[in-house]
């Protein structure tokens, strides 16, 4: 069973930062490509930044992009995503998730979610 855990949400002003962390269990970390994403209430699941397996290719939204980061320390079996600048349209529940096939923008292509870490910015 795998497992996918985040953490390191919380409430912060705008222009503040927060890094989520998401531990992996159950599965070869180093073998999964992961994501992360972010739905806010009323809204569909919005993609946010991707990584490959071994940390080499990854890709934004163009909504985070320059604010965002994606990283990973494969033998802390941790994705992480760093976000500064934040503003108040960054409030919602955010997700990690892990493909096991090519990471894409899709959050049909990924097999495994966690339950989310929540995200507030206030003005």
């Amino acid at each position: 069973q795998v497992q996918l855990v985040e953490s390191g949400g919380g409430s912060v002003q705008a222009g503040g930062s927060l890094r989520l962390s998401c531990v992996v269990s159950g599965r070869t970390f180093a073998g999964l490509n992961m994501g992360w994403f972010r739905q806010a209430p009323g809204k569909e699941r919005e993609f946010l930044a991707w990584i490959t397996w071994n940390g080499r290719n990854s890709n934004y939204a163009a909504s985070v992009k320059g604010r965002f980061s994606i990283s990973r320390e494969n033998p802390e079996n941790t994705v992480y995503l760093q976000m500064d600048s934040l503003k108040p349209e960054d409030t919602a529940l955010y997700f990690c998730a892990a493909a096991v096939g090519i990471p894409t923008e899709n959050h049909n292509n990924y097999r495994y979610w966690g339950q989310g870490t929540q995200v507030t910015v206030s003005s």
